[in-house]
């Protein structure tokens, strides 16, 4: 199996619904994202996926939650913005951007808070 990982980083405001404690006062985060795609076999060049164009990927997706307050935004005006669930929906929407080539996926995703806190989706 190959793994291939690229990191980004964003800052964006939230406040945690249903939460007691510090993290349901407006506080934000300059986030760290590592996302992982995996398969078994390289391209003809030698690549799981071209790093360009992943990163093309990841930022179309990250781009749009940067600098922004995230309980405004969807899926997070609905679904509480903790770690957890941002990562899930990094990881839905890299899925859904990324050329589909034959087995190759995202592996996974891990978003970072703080340098010592962060949370991984992968399904």
């Amino acid at each position: 199996m190959f793994e291939v990982t690229i990191e980004e980083t964003f800052a964006a405001g939230h406040a945690l619904r249903n939460y007691h404690g510090r993290c349901e006062n407006v506080h934000g985060h300059n986030y760290r994202c590592h996302v992982t795609i995996e398969g078994r076999q390289l391209d003809a060049a030698g690549l799981l996926v071209d790093f360009v164009e992943l990163k093309k990927v990841v930022h179309a997706v990250l781009d749009r939650m940067d600098h922004q307050w995230l309980n405004d935004l969807p899926p997070f005006d609905a679904v509480n913005p903790s770690a957890e669930n941002m990562a899930k929906h990094i990881y839905d929407e890299v899925s859904g951007g990324l050329k589909h080539t034959e087995g190759v996926r995202v592996g996974s995703v891990r978003l970072w808070e703080t340098d010592t806190a962060s949370a991984t989706y992968r399904p």
